[in-house]
């Protein structure tokens, strides 16, 4: 892989190549992408969806879209300064090509903005639960009419592979699609292959799936633009990530491990001692123990100690990918820059006690519990009708009402889609409702 392929600025449908040294100076592509994210419906709706507890009536604790905006803050922070030592590398991106170290910065950030662009409500267990809708729920019946991979994308829904979707939805159409440069949707998708086959190597980027089988086209025409190295073939198609998702995914992972570890001291789910002795282990080497005894509150104590964890993660992270870049170009990189972190055993057991604490808490489950009800009652409901309609069954009075309420204007399908098409377009619905919109649905669905 070489970097002035990995940076292109093409946007789906252009006829010509986009060069960096024509840019607006006042509106970089990259730039662009950021504002078109945080200005879409997609992005709005993370406000009320979960990042850790699920509807919490805390002030304080993070939302997906809260997580979302400190991500793109590490995220920027990442790329500028691996920006800045790639430029010193390989100067001719610079003097040839017209980058800037905060392209590689711009990029990342707008990447971090939407890497959870395409999650469900009621965080990971809503992924879960339309998985589970079709592997061992009513949706099992549709197993039949789809193709393996086609049924996988389903009953292992993937929010990675769905984000791709919402970024690259109506690729074409200036009016309506986000329109995101090519470098940013590749830095974004941090598992560049099909659903299937399912983890097929411990490589990180095997980890999970990035696209659905109706965005292959997509990503196969935005891989090869980029010149991701292929390591599948036609029938499973597989390739080794873009260099900057690591970035995506160490801001990501920065974020998670520091941010929701500081959402259950708050909430009281970890003891506040406890927790900071395990802070202070990490920045034990870059701790001003003194300023930090003059600390008169938790707040003031927490805050501290969570900058000084995030920058000694960035810096750490950033060292590593500037290490290892003619590997990560080599696609012989196969681990997540904190995994490779002399801050590793730190790393795992702050996240220990995050999901010992508040992932397996008793308020998180039961209202993951509530989750599974919620999301499976849209789906029966809606799959159920839009089946009748494809099959020219009479509808009750009940239904069409469903139908012209939730239906008709919300899922965006077509009378020639085959199965799998509005399947995935209902699931995907589903999936762009904000936690309590669903709940209010359910409500109504069920007559309360």
């Amino acid at each position: 892989m070489n970097w002035e392929n990995l940076l292109s600025l093409k946007k789906y449908g252009d006829q010509k190549k986009r060069l960096r040294s024509e840019e607006n100076k006042t509106r970089l592509g990259f730039e662009v992408d950021y504002d078109r994210i945080i200005f879409s419906s997609a992005f709005r709706s993370l406000q009320d969806k979960t990042q850790v507890v699920p509807l919490s009536n805390e002030d304080f604790v993070h939302t997906r879209l809260t997580h979302s905006l400190e991500v793109s803050v590490v995220g920027r922070s990442l790329g500028r300064i691996v920006g800045e030592k790639i430029l010193q590398k390989h100067p001719q991106l610079e003097t040839s090509y017209g980058y800037q170290f905060s392209d590689f910065g711009a990029i990342v950030a707008a990447a971090c903005l939407a890497h959870d662009i395409g999650n469900p409500p009621f965080g990971h267990s809503g992924e879960k639960a339309i998985g589970e809708f079709f592997l061992n729920g009513k949706g099992k019946r549709f197993k039949e009419q789809l193709t393996e991979k086609e049924y996988t994308d389903l009953t292992k829904f993937e929010g990675n592979a769905n984000g791709f979707r919402l970024l690259t939805e109506n690729l074409n159409s200036s009016e309506n699609g986000l329109r995101i440069t090519y470098a940013t949707l590749g830095a974004f998708m941090k598992y560049p292959k099909e659903s299937l086959p399912h983890k097929p190597t411990k490589d990180i980027n095997d980890k999970k799936y990035g696209f659905f089988q109706s965005e292959k086209n997509i990503f196969k025409d935005v891989a090869e633009e980029l010149g991701l190295i292929k390591i599948g073939d036609e029938k499973d198609l597989r390739y080794k990530r873009h260099p900057l998702s690591f970035l995506v995914e160490a801001a990501d992972d920065i974020c998670y491990t520091i941010i929701d570890f500081e959402d259950g001291i708050n909430l009281g789910l970890i003891e506040e001692e406890k927790a900071l002795e395990f802070l202070i282990k990490l920045v034990k080497e870059k701790i001003n123990t003194q300023k930090y005894q003059e600390l008169k509150t938790k707040a003031a104590r927490l805050s501290y100690l969570r900058a000084l964890s995030i920058n000694t993660l960035i810096q750490e992270a950033s060292a590593i990918f500037i290490e290892n870049e003619e590997k990560i170009l080599a696609g012989k990189f196969n681990t997540s820059l904190l995994d490779s972190s002399s801050y590793k055993a730190q790393i795992e057991d702050i996240i220990k006690i995050s999901v010992d604490n508040i992932y397996f808490s008793q308020e998180v489950m039961q209202k993951e519990i509530t989750g599974y009800q919620v999301i499976h009652t849209l789906l029966d409901n809606f799959c159920r009708i839009i089946e009748k309609n494809y099959s020219n069954e009479s509808l009750l009075s009940i239904d069409r009402l469903i139908y012209k309420s939730y239906i008709e204007e919300k899922v965006k399908f077509h009378e020639s889609f085959t199965t799998y098409q509005w399947l995935l377009c209902v699931s995907s619905y589903v999936a762009s409702l904000s936690d309590s919109k669903a709940i209010e649905i359910y409500k109504q669905l069920q007559g309360v």
